[in-house]
């Protein structure tokens, strides 16, 4: 808008000495556009300054014609306007502002990204269904003991709903299925209905919703529903909140609740049930995807626990006030086990996944100098050394291609999908042909992330040569740069001449992206043997 200022909130690192602390969430979803502004004296406890919900519902028309319409993108755009300048006012130090799936599957979303950010100052960022997962689990561990089993989690939203598998500790597995209760509306709804038949079609199409595969052996403790639906359908249920603001109600009440409002039309439940407009025509569908994964999951109850991805947002914010280490370590635990989670799905060796793992983080620390890359090089090649080989799940022959493919096409939570590609390409690389341009999914990264998977599958293609037989006979390894060489040198027993054969044949890879050759020093002894 021209002659419009524009705003900009600063985002500083926190300091520990600067309390309270004042941060902002900004979610951008399919059938609404939530704030939230919280002030932290003592985290992961926050007071709530502001919490707006602004009924703009980016996802009419994007599921069916594919771009958000000039009306809600006006209006939507005026709306976070109104957000930055309330940041301002309430002092607000730190920010995130996340849109989902509307956006994300818009075709014109860049166009309305770019006016956000010159009209309101907001840098938005479109997120993954894995993120939004993680994000929803990070709100929920805050007010529901997770610890002692595996949870099924439903984040229902208008466009879709992310369903996951999680515990008190992270994500373990998450999927996203396009069944959100606008984009269910927008499909399935037409006129001259007859009474009844809307609510039949809407149970057999979600028949269709399976995750057979993720729960195989998991037995969930229970089925956590996250998203303004399932609190509406908490309220509508008169379910108790308990001293931590949770909700719990039977999935029989909730069968009741669905046959109840498939009697009532649009304007009844405005006026019988107080529902708001915008709420009343996707309540239906939400509540039958509800009672969908909850049986699923085989829970007999529902745990409603009134957040989501805002208040997720605000604990990631706060988390940012303790030390460094600490975050490090959990974020390190959080990519170890979603990388597992999926391993599993495909029945990975897992020994040797965690072997390989272990001696690529330790190949990678020790030459830190050579490669310089950070956290989150170091994170993807975790979890590309932890899912090398689980392309076997479809044929050993190729099986790096296969990885590729298996990789790049699922979701790990607490990655980026810009970290998911390069995990994919680095995996693909442990074996076989070093990156060329012809391979298309190496060729469609950037500069920057191509050099990032050059080096980091160097160092994977060194770490699977030293666990050539899967008998982890190799228990570490030292790494020096010597006279413009790198010096390796095996800790283990036995004599170790497969692994060093294995290693020279594998260093071709090394030798060009650090322009260095590598030279195999005599092993050392390993733990056990006399020296």
């Amino acid at each position: 808008m021209a002659g419009t200022s524009k705003i900009r909130v600063k985002t500083p690192k926190p300091s520990r000495r600067a309390k309270p602390f004042r941060c902002a969430a900004v979610d951008v979803g399919s059938n609404a556009i939530r704030f939230l502004a919280a002030e932290f004296a003592a985290p992961p406890r926050f007071t709530v300054l502001r919490a707006d919900r602004n009924p703009v519902r980016l996802g009419h028309g994007v599921f069916i014609n594919g771009r958000l319409s000039p009306g809600q993108l006006e209006e939507a755009v005026q709306v976070l306007r109104g957000y930055a300048l309330l940041m301002r006012e309430l002092g607000i130090t730190a920010y995130r502002a996340v849109a989902t799936s509307a956006v994300r599957e818009s075709g014109n979303g860049e166009e309305f990204l770019g006016r956000v950010l010159d009209e309101a100052g907001l840098e938005l960022e479109v997120i993954n269904g894995s993120e939004e997962a993680r994000l929803v689990h990070r709100a929920v561990k805050s007010r529901v003991d997770m610890s002692g089993g595996t949870w099924m989690m439903a984040d229902l939203g208008g466009g879709s709903v992310e369903v996951s598998l999680a515990d008190g500790g992270s994500v373990l597995w998450s999927e996203s299925h396009t069944m959100g209760a606008v984009r269910l509306l927008e499909e399935l709804a037409g006129g001259g209905q007859a009474p009844g038949s809307f609510l039949r079609l809407l149970e057999e199409y979600t028949q269709t919703l399976r995750i057979t595969m993720a729960l195989e052996g998991a037995d969930p403790k229970g089925f956590i529903a996250t998203g303004g639906n399932s609190e509406t359908l908490a309220q509508m249920a008169m379910a108790a909140v308990d001293s931590e603001g949770v909700a719990r109600f039977p999935v029989s009440t909730l069968s009741s609740l669905i046959q109840k409002l498939a009697r009532l039309s649009y304007r009844e439940r405005m006026e019988q049930l107080g529902l708001r407009g915008d709420r009343a025509d996707v309540i239906l569908p939400a509540a039958i995807v509800y009672e969908r994964l909850a049986g699923l999951s085989g829970a007999g109850e529902i745990t409603v626990p009134f957040v989501g991805v805002r208040e997720g947002i605000v604990l990631d914010l706060a988390d940012g006030l303790g030390r460094g280490d600490e975050r490090r370590s959990r974020r390190e635990r959080e990519v170890l086990r979603a990388a597992v989670a999926l391993g599993r799905k495909y029945r990975f060796d897992e020994p040797h996944g965690l072997h390989v793992a272990a001696l690529s983080l330790s190949l990678f620390d020790q030459l830190k100098g050579l490669h310089k890359l950070g956290d989150e090089e170091r994170d993807a090649l975790q979890a590309a050394a932890m899912l090398h080989d689980i392309g076997s799940f479809v044929s050993y022959k190729s099986h790096h291609k296969h990885t590729l493919y298996l990789i790049a096409n699922s979701d790990l939570p607490g990655l980026s999908p810009g970290q998911v590609r390069v995990v994919a390409n680095v995996a693909r690389y442990h074996r076989r042909s070093l990156p060329k341009l012809q391979h298309e999914s190496y060729a469609g990264l950037d500069a920057g992330p191509k050099e990032v998977v050059r080096k980091l599958a160097a160092l994977l293609r060194l770490a699977d040569a030293m666990d050539r037989e899967h008998r982890q006979k190799v228990q570490g390894v030292r790494a020096k740069v010597l006279g413009g060489t790198l010096v390796l040198t095996m800790v283990g027993e036995g004599d170790l001449l497969l692994e060093g054969w294995a290693l020279k044949r594998k260093s071709d890879l090394f030798r060009r992206a650090y322009n260095m050759p590598v030279e195999i020093s005599p092993r050392a002894k390993g733990k056990g043997e006399k020296r």
